[in-house]
This record gives structure tokens, C-alpha cells and sequence, in this order.
């Protein structure tokens, strides 16, 4: 419970919360972003397959 306290309550733990919000955003995007351009790629892949 003391953990608890110390991570909403203390500077360090604040920022350790927004550290670890940014990187789980930042696979969040990166899985979209990777998901996104492999369908794209696929796409073009199918509509000129000789390439």
C-alpha cells in the first residue's frame, strides 16, 4: 500500500506514471502506424504483383 502512495503522491512516482503512459502510447502508435502501412503494402503488392 505504501507503493501505492509513494507513485501518486511523490514527484518521482508521477513521473514514472507519465513514462510509463508515453511509451505504452508510443507502442500503441507504432503498432497502428506498422499495421497501416503493411496493409498499404500489401495493396500495392496485389494490385502490381510482377514487382
Amino acid at each position: 500500500m505504501h507503493a501505492f502512495v509513494d507513485l501518486f503522491t511523490t514527484d518521482y512516482g508521477l513521473m514514472s506514471i507519465g513514462g510509463i503512459a508515453f511509451m505504452l502510447g508510443m507502442g500503441v502508435f507504432f503498432l497502428r502506424y506498422f499495421f497501416k502501412h503493411m496493409r498499404e503494402d500489401e495493396a500495392a503488392h496485389k494490385a502490381h504483383p510482377s514487382v
